[in-house]
Formats: C-alpha cells, sequence, structure tokens
C-alpha cells in the first residue's frame, strides 16, 4: 500500500512540473510577441490590393462593361492622341525600298467605364495582359512590311489608367515599312520616308486621331545615326485618308529626310571611274608600233570600267530610269572604250600607209620605145629624161631616116606616158601626206582627251551639287 502511495505522489508532481513549464513558456511567448508589435520594425503594412474589395477586376470593373464597344458609344467620336519617341533608325535599303524603325508608340483617351474611386488621385499601371480585357484603339502601321512588339523579358506593353478615366497606352514596335524612294540623282540624292499610323476599323466619325502635342509629339533620340545618310529632319502631319468601299479616316504621319553621305560612293566609284579614264590615255604615250603593250592596256582598263558599273547596279534596285552614276560611268566607259579605237584607227592607218609607201618604191616602169637594145630602161625619179639623140649604152643599127624619125615619134610618146606614171606617183604621196606620220592622232589626243573629259566633269558636278 505504502508503493501505491509514493507512485502517486510521484506522477502528481511530475504533471504539476508539466504544468509550470507550459505556463512559462507561454508567457515567454506573449512579451516577445507584445514586444514585436511594440517595435515599429516589426509592424506588418497590410496590401489592401490583396484584399477582396479592391480586386482589379473589381475595381475598374471590367466585368459589367461590354469593352468590345468604343466609349461613348453610337455617340461623337472618340478622340485619341497620339505621340511617337523613336528610339532608332535601324536600316535603310535601296534594293528593297524600305526603312526599319524601332519606336515607343503612346494612345491618350478617355473612358468612363474605367474610372475608380481613389483617395489619392493616383493612377494605376499595368502590363500587357490588361489589354485583352478591355478596348484599345486598333492603330496601325500603313504600308509596313514587317512589324512587331518586343516581348523581352515579357510584352512590352503598358497601361496606366486615372481615377478619372484617362488611360495612357504604350508599347514598344519595331516596324519595316516602304519608301518611295527616287534615284535619279544618285548617289547624290536626299530621300524623304514617312511612316503612317491609321485606325483600322474605326473611321473619322468614330474615332479621331491626332498628335497630342503638335510637332511636339514627335522625339527622337540625338545619338541616331546611319552608315550612308545624314538624318535632316523629322516632322509631323496629319490628313484624311478616303477609301472607296469603308469612307474617310484620320491618318497621321512621321516624315523624316536623309541625305546620303557621297565620301563613300567617291572612293568605291568615282575615283576608281576616273583612274581607269586617265589610264587608258597611257596609251597615246606609248609607241604605235608597241600593239600588246597598247592593245592589253584598254582590254584591262574597259574590263575593269564594266566591273565598276556591274558592281553599283547589283547593290540598286532595277529602276527604269537613268541615275546620276549611271552616267558619270557610262561616259566614263565611253572615253575608255574610244581610246582604244583611236589606237585601232592609229594602227590600221600606219599599216595601210606603209604598204602604199613601198609598192610605190617597189614598182618598176618600163620604157623600151620600140628600140633594139640589150637591157630594159628604168623610169626612176629622174623621170626618164634622156635625150633622145643621145642614148647611151643602147645598141645602134643603121636605120633610114623614116625609121628614125617613127621611133624618135615613139619614144616621146613613151616619155610622156612615163612623166604621166610620175605625176600619179606624186598625187597618191600627195594623198597619204595626212596620215604620213600617225602619231600626230596620239598627239591630239593627248589634248583632246583629258580636255573633254575635264569639261565633262564640270558640267556633272555643277548639275548634282
Amino acid at each position: 500500500m505504502s508503493h501505491f502511495i509514493e507512485v502517486g505522489f510521484l506522477l502528481l508532481y511530475m504533471s504539476i512540473c508539466g504544468q509550470c513549464g507550459k505556463m512559462k513558456h507561454g508567457i515567454r511567448r506573449t512579451s516577445v510577441q507584445h514586444h514585436k508589435l511594440g517595435n515599429p520594425l516589426f509592424k506588418k503594412v497590410l496590401d489592401e490590393t490583396k484584399t477582396h474589395q479592391v480586386k482589379t477586376d473589381h475595381l475598374l470593373r471590367v466585368d459589367d462593361h461590354d469593352f468590345t464597344m468604343r466609349p461613348a458609344f453610337a455617340g461623337p467620336a472618340v478622340p485619341v492622341g497620339v505621340d511617337v519617341q523613336v528610339e532608332s533608325l535601324d536600316s535603310i535599303s535601296e534594293v528593297d525600298m524600305d526603312f526599319t524603325m524601332t519606336l515607343y508608340l503612346r494612345h491618350y483617351w478617355k473612358d468612363e467605364r474605367l474610372s475608380f474611386p481613389s483617395k489619392t488621385n493616383k493612377s494605376m499601371t499595368f502590363d500587357g495582359r490588361l489589354v485583352k480585357k478591355i478596348w484599345v484603339p486598333d492603330v496601325f502601321f500603313v504600308h509596313s512590311k514587317r512589324s512587331f512588339i518586343h516581348d523581352t523579358t515579357t510584352e512590352n506593353i503598358m497601361i496606366r489608367v486615372y481615377p478619372d478615366g484617362h488611360v495612357l497606352y504604350s508599347l514598344r514596335v519595331t516596324v519595316t515599312s516602304a519608301c518611295n524612294m527616287d534615284f535619279s540623282r544618285f548617289p547624290l540624292d536626299t530621300q524623304t520616308c514617312t511612316l503612317e499610323l491609321e485606325s483600322y476599323a474605326y473611321t473619322d466619325e468614330d474615332l479621331m486621331l491626332y498628335w497630342k502635342s503638335g510637332d511636339e509629339s514627335l522625339s527622337t533620340d540625338d545619338k541616331i545615326s546611319l552608315s550612308q545618310f545624314l538624318i535632316q529632319k523629322f516632322h509631323t502631319t496629319s490628313r484624311l485618308a478616303f477609301y472607296s468601299s469603308t469612307g474617310w479616316y484620320n491618318r497621321l504621319y512621321i516624315n523624316f529626310t536623309l541625305r546620303r553621305h557621297i565620301f563613300f560612293f567617291l572612293l568605291q566609284t568615282y575615283f576608281p571611274a576616273t583612274l581607269m579614264v586617265m589610264l587608258s590615255w597611257v596609251s597615246f604615250w606609248i609607241d604605235r608600233r608597241a600593239v600588246p603593250a597598247r592593245v592589253s592596256l584598254g582590254i584591262t582598263t574597259v574590263l575593269t570600267t564594266s566591273t565598276i558599273i556591274t558592281g553599283v547596279n547589283a547593290s540598286m534596285p532595277r529602276v527604269s530610269y537613268i541615275k546620276a552614276v549611271d552616267i558619270y560611268l557610262w561616259v566614263s566607259f565611253v572615253f575608255v572604250f574610244l581610246s582604244v579605237l583611236e589606237y585601232a584607227a592609229v594602227n590600221y592607218l600606219t599599216t595601210v600607209h606603209d604598204g602604199t609607201d613601198r609598192k610605190l618604191r617597189e614598182k618598176p616602169l618600163p620604157c623600151t620605145c620600140d628600140i633594139s637594145h640589150t637591157r630594159t630602161m628604168m623610169l626612176d625619179d629622174a623621170y626618164c629624161k634622156p635625150d633622145v639623140n643621145g642614148l647611151t649604152g643602147y645598141t645602134q643599127a643603121p636605120v633610114s631616116s623614116e625609121e628614125t624619125a617613127d621611133k624618135q615619134e615613139h619614144m616621146v610618146v613613151c616619155l610622156s606616158l612615163a612623166n604621166e606614171a610620175t605625176a600619179a606617183k606624186k598625187k597618191t604621196v600627195r594623198s597619204f601626206r595626212i596620215i604620213q606620220n600617225t602619231h600626230v592622232i596620239d598627239a591630239y589626243s593627248r589634248m583632246i582627251f583629258p580636255g573633254a573629259f575635264i569639261f565633262f566633269n564640270l558640267i556633272y558636278w555643277s548639275v548634282y551639287c
């Protein structure tokens, strides 16, 4: 019995000790909590936006309205202001006749369905997920070939809603649009390209698109630059566009003027073509009998100029009109080709003159005159002037006076024929006197070709610069 009593007292003691420990731990925990609550660092600020009453859908009453219709449906046109900030002008393509631009496109309008109560009158900012739930303007780029909204790391879309219902809708877009270029003065040209914005579905009776701050609605980065162009100016315009099947639409224009840098084309096109023309003139100082040297030089300059023309046209669109660079290159090609023709003419005339002169020197003129002799008398530059009564070196036979008179008459006729042949020879030599010294053609070419090319350059640069 005593043992049972001892065990009972032991259990009672252990239970009392356990209850005391729990009470001490509770008191300590309560004091720590009071200490944390008393310290401002441990105060927890409640996020009211996470409560059910200020949930976005309920705050903006998105589910209470039909946002497939524009604001003030069946009422006056909704004014939508637009401003643009050009971030970069990425490229200009002459072959495709287009340009690529990255910009921030911002829209401003008022939709009273999105108004909400606010004590601080502060706006709320959302990302692109809200776009699918509310009405936004359906602005598109006219004449665009490609365009996309940047989506790294998320879609670059921002919506800011103010308590009175005003909305700011901003997105970052890269667009490639057509640009009608005129290359008649290329590469000394100035191009004006236009990016056009317009509502796709809403006419001017439903949506009034306008520049929010006039010319100040377009802002650009001062660091924007292009390798081949100098950006002269940006400016904005607006007008109405008419479609026969749908009606009138407000259209906004972003105009920018580009002036091409000429230095690149001077180095790559004009200087090589000019050097080829000057190189073709070297043949005028080479001996006309050096056929391989002059022919190879002429062919080399012609082929090089042709290669320059082909290279320039490969980087240009196939337009049906003549460009300024085409005029310069083809005139240069004509000068080079004429230098080859000049040597062909010099070589031909030299060959003809040499052959004719050789024939005239070697042609014999017989003069026997029916006189018995053992040798043939040749008519040289003395034109056969021996006395008819004193022909030495010929055999003489006794003849009668009548025979002597006949032979003398035949001698006079023979000498007359010899004199006529000599006169014909002089006339032929006189006719070839102009081309007797064919190097005179080269001498004139040394002055005519450079002078004509300099005169062409003066006219060309005065017209196009």
